[in-house]
């Protein structure tokens, strides 16, 4: 409990500090400083570079003179890169700070949601003449929770507390009983039943005498030594020996223990589900592959690239008498003879000039003093050093695109709102003109852009997408399809380039169009799709790209020795479909023999129905499906389908919200009722990884968040493989033999005193003395008892090696009512063999029963630590031995509490008869009769039906 509150009172301390973070509010008076636990909905608040934003803010304004901003989401998504934000242009425009308040405008916005990526509203300025329209989308919102990463921003509070984005994401974390603790509760109730059983027996033999109720009080009192107080203090005391023993592992540096109560659900699971991003993946894009449809090129001839690059500008230099910069002469040759097929190098010159075109990049320098470290757009002034430029995107391929193009000559020098700048080979500026930009959106699976060379005035559309999402909008062609699929199967992430040259005539109906689309309030996206849609036809085809996300260290082991202990893993991951395909099959999440089940994308009823039967009729192959399409199913299927998606060997769940992925957890756990494992490392994970019986965080490049939240935090994936087998297979192992030993002592004390009861007519008279009781339970047997958590059945590198022994556990045999039943008879036979013994060896001598029988005892009950040790740890003799000898020295001392009920028979123990040769024989007979049979036993079983870790640790 105190553990608890101290946890508790840390956690309050942490929320204290984040609600009391200062920030600037505007005011006609001014600036005001506010808590962020005081901020209100329509506040402007001002928020300056790496500082949180505090609540859900339409963006009016920064300082920024490109008008747009940007800002890191890694604690709302787990996602690294920067996302670009765009100011609402009418304030922006605003000469002044202090102007907002002279202007009569308001903001529209819907209701509270939970999708983090979309956002629907309108800004109106009311006193101008017309009145200003503009749309808002998901680009003019700063989430709270968010961090801004370049400029001041000033935003007006939209949602707050409880209705921002993240918190509505969020889940109440529950506190987490470990399996074992629940299976020994109920053992714990079930000694309870027999303790009241007994003592009412023994009153009724007593043949309920006189004032019976109070002597069934005191047989209550007597055997109370059946329910094994002990137990807690011993379990808590073990789990923090194995949360130490963890965090000490050479094998897994870092490793750190949060919750110390389940160290046991570690050796139970069944189902691990895993985020993809940063988990898996280290989330760094490399790129591999460029093809033309005739010729391809990988890592080993970027050369050839590079000099068919120099040689086309070169050539248009020349052609162009140097003063004209465009790409004129390519374009004429190809109008006036369209039958002729372009040179290789002209194609590459188009494809990689598409490349370094079509994206969301923006090159982002360092000022030369980097002391303040704001980061400033270039002018053409300014020089492009490629020393301190980086490239800030929303996704890690399309910087790897860029920064690829850059390695072969064409450079992205500068970017704002409406233009970009390349450099040639030969040091040249190129101006563009950028006219629309479609941002990659999950339905599309698309981006375009529109832009105007400035030195020809020539229009082009470009655009790249997945396959599936361009073979229909590029002209006919027969490679694309397979070089896709050849690409994915080598694990690389494909986009498909593609150009359209636009006359301005066509550009202008286009953009008349495609503005009155975006200020409708209704079906909005719907229209504005249509609109681009009528651009997207007969579309010339550049290339194919591939790009890499590489893998974490030893993933592929890792996941393989996860499988073959019998854990079904679950992918889990904010990610594109394709995406996440390509790394379940590079991961070999997804075994190179089986088949993939892409679940279709459905809207209904009717269809999730039809798509489940069809994947109903498919047998042993992975399950690929997107959140959209899971939520529709679960609304109506939920139980077939979480029926089937556990039939699989392997699921992958795509474009999943942070809270789907809770929700899934939990799901599992409801349906399947087995121990559920959830790892991630960003801030999106943390509600995944509180719904899961036990928890795991990998301390990642996406901040700490994740291993916070966690009950475990590991440095890298692959450290899991090791916890797991070795870790969570001892300490559910030997909590399961501790839990039973510490039953079977308290239960063995209890037969010999029930014997002792019956044989002198049901007297409830105590057989032995309270100090030797509480001795008994402590100073005596504590010791060999609790070293039973240093034994282990296999060595570290058995366990690794054959991870099926893993599988062995999830059916929870270690501790079952067979086990406990086992335990309750030997303690019956002991403890009957130890009263009967001693009672019939020493007719003549009564008063020294109880010596002879408490002697026998405690030799029999390290006896029996030794018979259920498997390995022998030095610190287990020590302990057998210091027991013994604690015992041995306390028999001089303490002869007085070996009298029987000293009042009736006021006998006392002399330590003449102790040394008798006569005590030692019978003391050794008795033990050996309650102990022998079971060494016998045990060696039988051994011989004929040995368990699966003898026959590998011989």
């Amino acid at each position: 409990m105190t553990r608890e509150a101290i946890d508790e009172f840390r956690r309050f301390q942490r929320d204290k500090e984040v609600n009391s973070q200062l920030y600037s509010k505007l005011t006609v008076r001014g600036k005001v400083q506010v808590k962020s636990s005081d901020i209100q909905v329509g506040d402007l608040i001002i928020v300056e570079k790496n500082q949180r934003i505090p609540s859900d803010m339409v963006f009016l304004r920064t300082s920024e003179k490109a008008g747009s901003c940007f800002i890191r989401t890694d604690q709302l998504d787990g996602e690294t890169d920067w996302k670009l934000k765009v100011a609402v242009s009418c304030t922006q425009r605003l000469p002044a700070l202090g102007d907002l308040f002279s202007i009569n405008a308001y903001v529209y916005a819907q209701k509270p949601q939970m999708d983090i990526h979309s956002f629907e509203g309108t800004f109106t300025r009311e006193d101008s003449d017309p009145p200003v329209h503009e749309s808002l989308s998901i680009e003019n919102t700063l989430w709270a929770s968010t961090i801004v990463a370049s400029g001041t921003v000033i935003g007006v509070v939209i949602y707050t507390g409880k209705e921002t984005r993240s918190v509505m994401n969020t889940s109440n974390p529950k506190n987490k009983v470990g399996l074992l603790d629940l299976e020994l509760n109920r053992l714990t109730k079930a000694l309870f039943l027999a303790l009241v059983a007994l003592s009412v027996v023994m009153v009724t033999l007593q043949g309920f005498v006189g004032p019976w109720y109070r002597n069934l009080f005191r047989f209550l009192l007597l055997f109370s030594y059946i329910i094994p107080i002990s137990l807690r203090v011993n379990l808590d005391m073990g789990k923090a020996v194995y949360g130490w023993m963890m965090m000490k592992d050479e094998n897994i540096p870092g490793t750190v223990v949060r919750t110390s109560t389940i160290p046991e659900e570690l050796g139970r699971l069944v189902y691990l589900l895993t985020d993809k991003t940063g988990t898996l993946t280290q989330n760094e894009m490399v790129f591999k592959r460029l093809h033309l449809g005739t010729v391809s090129y990988g890592a080993d001839t970027m050369d050839e690239i590079q000099s068919h690059v120099r040689d086309s500008y070169s050539q248009m230099q020349s052609q162009a008498g140097g003063n004209n910069t465009g790409s004129t002469p390519p374009r004429k040759a190809q109008s006036s003879a369209p039958k002729v097929r372009k040179s290789v190098s002209s194609r590459i010159h188009e494809a990689v000039k598409a490349i370094v075109l079509c994206h969301n990049v923006t090159p982002v320098y360092e000022s030369r003093a980097g002391v303040t470290g704001e980061t400033e757009f270039a002018e053409a002034d300014q020089d492009f050093s490629d020393e301190n430029r980086t490239y800030q995107a929303s996704s890690p391929d399309e910087v790897a695109l860029v920064q690829w193009t850059e390695s072969v000559g064409l450079t992205l020098v500068s970017r704002d709102l409406t233009s970009m700048q390349l450099k040639t080979p030969s040091g040249q500026v190129l101006s563009f003109c950028i006219l629309q930009l479609f941002p990659f959106t999950s339905e599309s699976k698309r981006m375009g852009i529109i832009v105007r060379d400035e030195s020809t005035a020539e229009i082009t559309f470009y655009m790249k997408g997945a396959d599936v999402a361009m073979s229909p909008v590029v002209q006919y062609n027969d490679w694309l399809e397979e070089e896709c699929g050849n690409m994915a199967r080598e694990g690389l992430r494909t986009l498909v380039v593609a150009k359209k040259a636009l006359t301005e005539e066509q550009y202008q109906d286009f953009e008349s169009r495609y503005t009155q689309a975006k200020l409708s309030m209704h079906d909005r996206s719907l229209k504005v799709a249509a609109v681009v849609e009528s651009l997207e036809r007969e579309m010339e085809l550049l290339c194919l790209t591939g790009v890499e996300d590489q893998l974490q260290a030893d993933v592929r082991p890792t996941l393989e020795m996860l499988r073959n202990a019998g854990i079904k893993i679950w992918m889990l991951t904010g990610d594109k479909l394709e995406t996440a395909t390509c790394i379940a099959k590079s991961s070999h999440l997804v075994s190179r023999t089986q088949d993939i089940h892409i679940f279709r994308q459905v809207t209904s009823r009717g269809e999730a129905h039809l798509e489940l039967n069809a994947f109903r009729r498919k047998h042993d192959c992975a399950l690929v499906i997107s959140g959209d399409s899971l939520e529709v199913c679960l609304k109506y299927y939920e139980h077939e389908f979480v029926e089937l998606a556990c039939q699989c060997p392997a699921v992958v769940c795509c474009r999943c919200s942070p809270t789907q992925k809770a929700h899934i957890v939990t799901l599992l756990q409801q349906h399947t009722g087995r121990r559920t494992c959830a790892i991630g490392d960003g801030g999106n994970d943390v509600s995944m990884i509180q719904a899961a019986d036990c928890g795991i965080g990998i301390e990642g490049k996406e901040g700490k968040q994740a291993s916070l939240a966690a009950d475990f935090s590991i440095r890298q994936f692959r450290h899991i493989g090791r916890l797991l087998m070795v870790h969570g297979r001892n300490s559910y192992k030997r909590s399961a033999a501790l839990g039973q030993f510490v039953m079977h002592r308290g239960l063995i004390i209890s037969t010999m005193q029930a014997v002792f009861s019956s044989v002198f007519y049901f007297a409830s008279v105590p057989l032995y003395q309270g100090f030797l009781m509480v001795g008994y339970a402590t100073i005596y047997t504590m010791f060999p008892v609790f070293s039973l958590v240093l034994d282990q059945d296999v060595k570290p590198e058995m366990a690794m090696l054959y991870p099926e022994l893993y599988k062995d556990l999830t059916k929870g045999r270690s501790l079952s009512f067979k086990t406990f039943l086992i335990w309750v008879l030997i303690s019956i036979y002991q403890g009957g063999i130890l009263m009967y013994g001693a009672l019939v060896l020493f007719e003549s001598e009564f008063v020294h029963v109880v010596a002879i029988s408490f002697t026998a005892l405690i030799l029999t009950e390290l006896l029996m630590v030794a018979l259920t040790v498997r390995t022998w740890h030095w610190l287990m003799v020590v302990a057998e031995f210091l027991s013994l000898g604690c015992y041995v020295s306390s028999l001089a001392f303490l002869n007085e509490y070996f009298g029987i009920g000293r009042v009736s028979f006021g006998a006392f123990l002399d330590v003449a008869f102790i040394t008798t040769v006569a005590f030692l024989w019978k003391v050794s007979a008795i033990t050996m009769v309650s102990c022998l049979p079971l060494y016998v036993l045990k060696y039988l079983r051994r011989k004929l039906s040995p368990p699966s870790y003898c026959k590998l640790a011989s």
